[in-house]
């Protein structure tokens, strides 16, 4: 099951890794194994609530506070020790949090006016200098507060770390359900980074194989069955609506969208191999990157347009190679171990992530694009499909878990790990989003 020919042939041997049935729709549960010793000291406190009757709609704090640890790099204060609950500067007591050891502070308040809108006041403190260090108000609706505190999030950890946070992105994956009677049905869901609000974007009772998400966002391409043979389909991830993009007899697998949105690269075998292709998505024109007699699969885009990254087997084994997005003679990349294949880019373009084999088993790996250098993050004996994060911070990924195969995520220094798990069931071939402007 994990030969050679896996990796190579994913449009078709991806089916036969959906093995159990899985929670349709259900939430993630996102477990840290792993996060880095020196992690900073913070405590958010809950936010006060504006309106003297009831609970608030959301915990906005609770949201902000699993956010930065599930970061690894942050270890929020638990909220039975937090020594004043304040929710104005005026409130607070510095010399309190000093004693404890509390770097920084974040208060706020979750207002509501008479017409039912929102507005989330958040402050976040050096506890040291008694200063603020930022602080905005930010209106927003109540379909949009769990992504507000996710916001909030992405704030702190710039500010603190001096790099964009990733908390209000999201993923997207698939998931199958077997029924009892045989039958089988196949999704594709994307959810926020943190495992919630989960959305079925397709059904099928055909596999469904590697998403792939548009820069901005909006869209989604993936591999379908549904014709019992493979297509690649480009989705609008909110209204639904879908465009046929490659149905040509044989293999149509592994789309790849071009940093401005307007190509979408992918492993067709329309002459009779497997090569890799680059259609411009206006024209539907194709250019063809590749052309030997082995089997060239899984492209991956340069983020600055110029390359694509590819697996190929035509040194005897699958191989990392790369070569202009216009074509030429590709360079090979990976030479440590006798399998490198998925390769995907890193945010800056300084990195790649791969799948690494060795002795049957697989493992995420980070190789330098200059020197080589190969790095192993992961230590399951099969873990697949890598995706960065689009801060360059984590990988997505799939390993195996207590329930089966679960997704996972790892700092790129291997130095934070944490499980993302159904509560019931298997994930497959996860796919991390870009950041939202919007």
């Amino acid at each position: 099951m994990h030969s050679t020919i896996r990796h190579i042939n994913q449009w078709i041997l991806s089916i036969l890794l959906f093995l159990s049935p899985i929670a349709y729709g259900a939430d993630l549960e996102i477990i840290i194994d792993k996060g880095i010793e020196n992690a900073l000291p913070i405590a958010i406190v809950p936010f006060g609530w504006s309106q003297a009757a009831g609970l608030p709609p959301i915990d906005i704090s609770a949201i902000i506070s699993n956010d930065l640890a599930r970061s690894g790099r942050f270890a929020p204060m638990e909220e039975q020790d937090l020594p004043q609950r304040p929710n104005d500067f005026a409130q607070v007591n510095f010399k309190d949090w000093q004693k404890l050891g509390m770097e920084n502070l974040v208060i706020g308040q979750l207002g509501q006016s008479a017409t039912g809108d929102y507005v989330v006041n958040f402050r976040l403190l050096d506890v040291y200098k008694g200063k603020q260090i930022v602080g905005f108000s930010i209106p927003s609706g109540k379909d949009r507060l769990r992504r507000t505190a996710h916001e909030i999030a992405d704030i702190i950890y710039e500010k603190l770390i001096g790099v964009r946070g990733a908390f209000a992105t999201r993923i997207a994956y698939i998931t199958l359900i077997k029924n009892r009677d045989g039958t089988k049905k196949y999704t594709l869901q994307s959810a926020d980074a943190d495992g919630f609000n989960p959305q079925i974007l397709l059904t099928s009772p055909e596999p469904l194989l590697s998403p792939a998400w548009s820069p901005d966002g909006k869209k989604i391409a993936y591999v379908s069955f549904e014709s019992k043979n493979s297509t690649v389909y480009v989705q609008d991830v909110i209204t639904g609506k879908r465009e046929k993009i490659a149905s040509n007899p044989g293999i149509n697998s592994a789309p790849a969208w071009s940093p401005d949105g307007s190509r979408l690269a992918m492993t067709l075998s329309k002459d009779g191999n497997a090569e890799i292709y680059v259609m411009n998505l206006s024209s539907k024109s194709l250019q063809r990157v590749t052309s030997n007699a082995a089997i060239d699969t899984e492209p991956a885009w340069s983020h600055n347009g110029n390359m694509l990254a590819f697996t190929s087997d035509r040194g005897g084994g699958p191989q990392i190679y790369e070569v202009s997005a216009s074509g030429g003679e590709p360079k090979r990349l990976t030479f440590e171990g006798p399998y490198n294949a998925r390769p995907r880019y890193s945010p800056d373009d300084t990195k790649l992530a791969v799948i690494h084999v060795e002795n049957s088993v697989y493992r995420i790996a980070v190789v330098d694009r200059k020197s080589g250098q190969l790095n192993i993050l992961t230590e399951s004996r099969l873990d697949e499909s890598p995706s960065f994060s689009p801060n360059g911070h984590m990988i997505i990924y799939t390993t195996t878990g207590f329930r089966g195969t679960e997704l996972a995520a790892t700092s790129t220094d291997g130095s934070v790990h944490k499980r993302l798990a159904l509560e019931v069931g298997e994930v497959r071939e996860p796919a991390w989003g870009p950041f939202m402007n919007q």
